[in-house]
């Protein structure tokens, strides 16, 4: 059975985090579903709980800008993007740095990267450091945005879920931004010309 809080007892939700629990929360787009970066068991326990491909990597999730450059490489370009749309619904896949284990990207040479406008994620981060969130769902399965819907697709599955109601239910946009170009991967609510605009100004 998983553990349902309200969003006030914030210290019980960075206690599970830090003690390698997965743990769901609300943010700006839908519901995540995420665990301490850098925790490889709690990363394994993840992919688990969403019958979740080894294939596909999970989203850095950081509350500065800044922090950006301890994991990726950034360019003027690169950074013009992030400071016009992070916070914000959006995900950076950049080319990631030697320092971030190959087990944090399942080996890719990339890691997808997210600053939400979300307060109570953003809270959360500073409380626990940076996270390794996705979709609170089972894979292929339709993107949740109560903790009543994460329930019934995670809920054993799981050690904790927040509650709340997240205000959408369209993902973030998910843009790769190497070799110096721009290539949307899924669409959200920021246009690829949006991005394009920002990149190339």
């Amino acid at each position: 059975m998983t553990k349902v809080v309200d969003q006030e007892d914030m210290k019980t939700v960075a206690d599970c985090i830090l003690s390698g629990g997965v743990v769901s929360i609300p943010t700006e787009t839908v519901y995540g579903v995420g665990c301490q970066f850098g925790n490889k068991d709690a990363l394994e326990k993840l992919f688990v709980a969403k019958n979740r491909d080894h294939s596909k990597a999970i989203t850095l999730m950081l509350s500065h800008l800044e922090d950006i450059e301890k994991y990726a490489y950034v360019d003027e370009k690169i950074m013009n993007v992030a400071k016009t749309f992070m916070p914000g619904r959006i995900t950076l896949i950049l080319k990631k740095k030697d320092n971030v284990d190959d087990a944090m990207t399942n080996g890719l040479p990339t890691i997808g990267i997210r600053i939400p406008e979300c307060q109570y994620v953003l809270d959360l981060i500073e409380m626990t450091g940076p996270l390794s969130v996705t979709s609170a769902n089972l894979s292929g399965h339709k993107n949740t945005t109560n903790e009543q819907e994460v329930l019934e697709q995670l809920d054993g599955r799981i050690d904790l879920v927040v509650r709340g109601q997240t205000s959408s239910t369209l993902a973030s946009t998910v843009v790769m931004l190497t070799n110096d170009e721009v290539k949307v991967l899924r669409k959200g609510a920021i246009s690829e010309e949006e991005i394009k605009e920002a990149f190339y100004r």
